[in-house]
């Protein structure tokens, strides 16, 4: 599923094309009806302010006091091209080409739908998400209080998008392994100084691979169609068997969370992982 990284790489790419633009149509093709395509046909006729992201949600104000709310899902990609199969939203635009853009969601697990701005009480899990990580709001302090609540792994928690918003099973298995942390280190024993460590490597890794375009594993493109180019730089995501790049050991594979997860068995201490293991069972 794309993340913070490959959201922000879209949001990038639409936001010069897209902002200014006069919607003049938005249409569901080969969509069913229902909440994740809904209100579309109010678009037309407004404006496009501004093309915003909040954790894996991409935001575009409309003139009208309306809001387009876009979440990839699984296999989603934004472009200005028509896809061959697979196309759920077509948005007709006004002005210089290109003039539309597709929404192709094979796995149909994305949202392409209009809402009043800011009132998100069908997309619950938008409501409820926490700082985002390069705000301001978003301290070490604050990650250590947000997770010092709870038994759960921190695997768990950090996927849960409440102590911080956009990260995903690849960057927080990265930034996991940057702060030499266990992923089932439960969140009520994680130590002040690993929370400093974990929240240094959450915006490091983040803006490493926001630099590189983010990750493809397979679905992910770029509104121009281009792969992200951080998976060569990936230290345990999806590295079963290689070697550490910090320590030489074999990494693992490990399932927390129902989530297929990477680790380092040496420079990833297990303080808590015990107990959260045995309490998530």
């Amino acid at each position: 599923m794309p993340e913070l990284p490959e959201v922000e790489t879209v949001r990038r790419e639409l936001a010069p094309w897209l902002t200014g633009r006069r919607i003049v149509s938005a249409s569901r093709i080969a969509a069913p009806a229902g909440p994740k395509y809904a209100g579309l046909e109010r678009a037309a006729g407004q404006s496009i302010e501004s093309v915003l992201r909040r954790g894996k949600f991409l935001l575009m104000a409309l003139s009208g006091g309306d809001e387009l709310v876009v979440h990839l899902g699984m296999s989603g990609v934004l472009s200005a091209e028509p896809p061959r199969d697979h196309q759920r939203v077509r948005l007709e635009l006004a002005g210089p080409a290109p003039r539309t853009l597709y929404f192709r969601d094979p796995r149909r697990f994305g949202r392409f739908l209009l809402v009043r701005r800011g009132d998100y009480r069908t997309l619950p899990t938008l409501a409820a998400l926490g700082p985002e990580p390069f705000d301001v709001s978003f301290t070490p302090e604050s990650l250590y209080q947000a997770v010092r609540v709870s038994r759960a792994p921190l695997k768990v928690l950090l996927l849960s998008q409440r102590p911080v918003a956009g990260l995903g099973n690849i960057y927080v298995d990265e930034a996991l392994w940057r702060a030499q942390v266990h992923p089932l280190t439960a969140g009520r024993s994680l130590r002040l100084d690993a929370a400093t460590r974990l929240h240094r490597a959450i915006i490091e890794v983040l803006r490493a691979a926001i630099a590189a375009g983010g990750t493809t594993l397979r679905d992910y493109r770029t509104v121009s169609g281009a792969t992200g180019a951080y998976l060569t730089k990936l230290s345990v995501y999806g590295r079963e068997g290689e070697p550490c790049p910090r320590c030489s050991m074999a990494i693992v594979r490990l399932v927390v969370g129902a989530r297929s997860t990477h680790v380092c068995p040496r420079c990833q201490h297990k303080s808590g992982a015990r107990r959260a293991s045995m309490q998530a069972r």
